[in-house]
């Protein structure tokens, strides 16, 4: 059985929680206390040299960090992810836009908007986000005009990873009205069996107003 180093409100993290639900296999679960340090610590940066969570420990001691390697990972050989090279390098392409475009605005905005560090931030960089964020959801929009999910007709980890944190713009005051191909696909993605609708936000964790 793996152990899932896990902070609840990390929409990272819930990639990992989604796609084992899913997939029906159990783990055990440890919460990494990051804004009380632990993630600085030496022996948690031997599991994940970032300190960030998720990571996954397998049962030989072998260890893996980023949500997105986790899931490629994870979801090889099942019906999340695709048999045939091509396939799967679509679904890595996502992944990527992912990491660096989504998580990267949205996701940010998310974070300080969500634990009260929107105001600490510099104007001009929390405007540049909201520009990148603006410019990510009309990519998926039109994206989502031309197929169902993320990487083809199928549902699948591109669509875990994309969910994450797009399916949630709005905590980061986005308005997602403009957005109708994009919003109807959360709806697919909302729809899928074993989806995890819960949402875990920061203010179940009274260290979150701290800097990591």
């Amino acid at each position: 059985m793996i152990t899932l180093y896990d902070y609840l409100p990390s929409r990272n993290a819930w990639k990992i929680r989604q796609l084992l639900a899913h997939l029906q296999r159990p783990y055990r679960s440890r919460i990494v206390s990051i804004f009380e340090g632990e993630g600085r610590r030496e022996e948690y940066r031997r599991i994940n040299p970032t300190g960030a969570v998720p990571a996954i420990e397998l049962d030989d001691g072998r260890t893996l960090a980023e949500s997105n390697a986790i899931l490629d990972y994870l979801a090889q050989g099942t019906a999340y992810l695709p048999a045939d090279a091509y396939g799967q390098a679509k679904v890595r392409q996502w992944l990527s836009f992912e990491q660096q475009y989504v998580e990267m605005t949205i996701g940010s905005l998310r974070y300080w908007t969500l634990t009260g560090k929107l105001p600490q931030r510099n104007p001009a960089l929390v405007e540049a986000k909201r520009n990148g964020a603006l410019k990510s959801l009309a990519i998926l929009e039109r994206e989502f005009g031309l197929r169902p999910f993320a990487a083809g007709e199928d549902y699948g980890i591109a669509d875990i990873a994309l969910y994450a944190y797009a399916g949630r713009a709005e905590d980061a005051g986005l308005d997602l009205a403009p957005y109708p191909q994009f919003r109807a696909w959360i709806a697919r993605v909302q729809s899928q069996p074993g989806h995890l609708g819960e949402v875990h936000l920061y203010d179940i964790d009274p260290h979150s107003w701290k800097e990591l």
